[in-house]
C-alpha cells in the first residue's frame, strides 16, 4: 500500500551495505561511510533551520548593496536575490536526493559520475571555493569583534597602522581569535554544528527584526533608499540597460549558494526522509535570503536619515549604540551567527573533500583544520575589498566551475542511473565506478565543455586578455556562466555516456 508521499519517503530506509567488504578499502573511512537510518537526526525543521541559519548572515544583509550600487532600486534588488535563490534551490534539492537515499557525502556521490579517483576533481574545486568563503566569513566575524572592541578601547582603532598584509595588527589578532573558535567547533564535530545552527536561526532573525523596528522608529520610516528610482528607468543614467545588468546579477546570486547546491548531500545524508529535505530547503532558502536582504536595505536606508550617512555594514550600525550591555549582546549574537554559517557552509564540505584525498590518513577534523589554514593564506580581506570584484569576479567565476559539476552529477544520477546506485561499489577501487583507472573521461570531458564557453569572458574581466579581441558573444556568455556551464555539461554527459557507457 502506498501513501500520498510515499514517493518522497521511499528513499529513507536503513542503508544496506556489507561493512566487511569496504572497511579495508583505501577509499573508506568512518567519516565518509554511509549514514544508517538509525543515525539520522535531521527533520524538516532542522533543514529549515539550516537555511535560515546560513542565510541570515552579514554577507546576506549586505548583498543587496552591490545591486543597488549597480543601479537597481530596492525592489529590483530583492526580487533578483529571491529569483536567484529560487533557481539554485532546484539543483540543491536534486543533489540532496542521493544523500538522503543512500546516506553518502558529496565526494562519495561524485564517484558515481567522475570515477573513484576522478571524484577528487569536483571535490577539490568545491573545497578550494569553500576555503575562500571560510576565510571571508572568518574575516567578517573577526572584524566584527574588532570594531565592537574599538568602541570600548578606541586606541585599538587609532593606535595601529596597516601592516604589509593590508590590515592592522589588532584586526589580525581578532581574525585569528575568531578563527580559533571555528577550529574548536570543528574539533567538536557534526552534532555541535547542528545544535549551533538551531540556536542561531531564531537568534539572528530576532536581531534582524529588532534592527528593522529600531530603524523604522528612529527614522520615522525607511528613508531615501526605498524611494530612490532605479538607474535603469526612463530618464535615468542607465535607461534601457536593465537586462544587461540583471542577468549577470542573477548569475551572481545563483553563485552565492552554488557551492552548497553541490555538497548538500553532506547534510541530507542525515535526513529522516526526502520530504524533510525537500520542504525544509524550499521553505528555508529563498524566503530567508529575500527577507534578510530586505532588512539590510531598509535599515541601511534609515541610517541615512538617522546619522546623515549611508551605513551598509550592520556591525558599523551596532557600534553607534553606546549601551555597553547592548553592544556585548550584539557582539555575541553576530559571532554566533557568523560562526554557525561559516562552519555549516564552508567547513563541512571541504573537511569531507580533503578527507576524500586520503581517507585512511585524513579525518573530518584534519580536513577541517586544513580548510582553516588555507582560509588564512587566501587573505580574505582582499577578496571582499571591491564590491564589483566580489560579484563579477568571485561569485560568477566560481559559479562557472561549479555549474558544470552540478550538470554532470544530476545528469548521471537522474537520467543515466535513474537514481540507482550500488553503495558498496562506491567504496571499492576495482568496482563498477572505477571506469578507466579510476577516472570517468566522459564526466571530465563534459565538465571541460561546460567551463570553456565562459573562460574568455572571465579572462577579459580579470584583464588577463584584451577583451576587444574576443567576440562579443563569447564575452556575454560569462554573464550566464552557471546556467551555460550547467546546461552544456548536462547535455554533453548524457550524450557521451550513451556513446561511451564505460568511459
Amino acid at each position: 500500500m502506498t501513501t500520498p508521499d510515499s514517493g518522497l519517503r521511499e528513499n529513507a530506509p536503513d542503508v544496506e551495505f556489507d561493512l566487511a567488504q569496504i572497511e579495508h578499502s583505501h577509499l573508506y573511512n568512518a567519516d565518509l561511510a554511509p549514514v544508517a537510518r538509525s543515525q539520522r537526526k535531521w527533520g524538516l525543521l532542522s533543514f529549515a533551520a539550516l537555511w535560515i541559519s546560513m542565510s541570515a548572515c552579514i554577507p546576506t544583509y549586505m548583498l543587496a548593496s552591490s545591486l543597488i550600487g549597480g543601479g537597481m532600486n530596492w525592489s529590483q534588488a530583492i526580487v533578483t536575490i529571491f529569483l536567484g535563490n529560487l533557481v539554485v534551490v532546484i539543483p540543491m534539492i536534486l543533489n540532496a536526493h542521493a544523500g538522503t537515499k543512500y546516506g553518502i557525502p558529496f565526494p562519495v556521490f561524485c564517484r558515481a559520475s567522475f570515477g573513484t579517483v576522478g571524484a577528487n576533481l569536483p571535490a577539490l574545486l568545491r573545497a578550494l571555493v569553500a576555503c575562500g568563503w571560510f576565510g571571508i566569513q572568518t574575516w567578517i566575524g573577526g572584524n566584527a569583534i574588532y570594531k565592537i572592541l574599538a568602541v570600548f578601547w578606541p586606541s585599538l582603532a587609532s593606535g595601529s597602522t596597516a601592516n604589509l598584509l593590508g590590515i592592522t595588527g589588532a584586526q589580525f589578532v581578532c581574525f585569528l581569535f575568531f578563527w580559533g573558535i571555528n577550529m574548536w567547533v570543528i574539533w567538536r564535530g557534526i552534532d555541535t554544528i547542528r545544535v549551533l545552527l538551531n540556536i542561531k536561526a531564531p537568534l539572528l532573525i530576532a536581531l534582524g527584526l529588532l534592527l528593522l523596528w529600531w530603524a523604522y522608529d528612529k527614522a520615522g520610516g525607511f528613508g531615501p533608499i526605498l524611494s530612490q528610482p532605479s538607474a535603469f528607468d526612463a530618464g535615468q543614467p542607465k535607461a534601457g540597460q536593465f537586462w544587461g545588468f540583471f542577468f549577470p546579477a542573477l548569475t551572481g546570486m545563483v553563485g552565492f549558494w552554488a557551492t552548497l547546491s553541490l555538497n548538500i548531500p553532506d547534510f541530507s545524508r542525515y535526513a529522516y526522509t526526502q520530504r524533510d529535505q525537500v520542504v525544509g530547503q524550499l521553505v528555508g532558502l529563498p524566503t530567508t535570503m529575500a527577507l534578510y536582504s530586505f532588512i539590510g536595505v531598509a535599515v541601511t536606508s534609515a541610517t541615512t536619515i538617522i546619522y546623515g550617512t549611508t551605513i551598509w555594514d550592520p556591525v558599523d550600525v551596532l557600534t553607534r549604540f553606546k549601551n555597553p550591555v547592548l553592544l556585548v549582546v550584539a557582539m555575541l549574537a553576530l559571532c554566533i551567527a557568523t560562526l554557525a554559517t561559516n562552519i555549516a557552509a564552508n567547513v563541512v564540505s571541504p573537511a569531507n573533500d580533503f578527507a576524500h584525498l586520503a581517507p585512511k590518513k585524513i579525518s573530518f577534523r584534519l580536513g577541517g583544520f586544513i580548510t582553516g589554514i588555507i582560509g588564512i593564506l587566501m587573505m580574505p580581506w582582499k577578496l571582499v575589498a571591491d564590491p564589483n570584484g566580489y560579484i563579477f569576479v568571485w561569485l560568477i567565476a566560481y559559479s562557472g566551475l561549479l555549474g558544470p559539476i552540478g550538470g554532470v552529477m544530476i545528469a548521471d544520477y537522474f537520467v543515466v542511473r535513474a537514481k540507482q546506485l550500488h553503495v558498496h561499489n562506491l567504496y571499492l577501487a576495482d568496482g563498477e565506478y572505477r571506469f578507466s583507472n579510476g577516472f570517468s573521461y566522459v564526466a571530465i570531458a563534459s565538465f571541460v565543455l561546460g567551463v570553456l564557453p565562459s573562460l574568455p569572458g572571465f579572462l577579459a574581466t580579470v584583464k588577463w586578455i584584451d577583451g576587444t579581441h574576443v567576440a562579443p558573444f563569447l564575452l556575454g556568455l560569462y554573464n550566464y556562466a552557471w546556467f551555460v556551464g550547467f546546461g552544456i555539461a548536462f547535455v554533453a554527459y548524457v550524450a557521451l555516456r550513451k556513446i561511451f557507457p564505460n568511459g
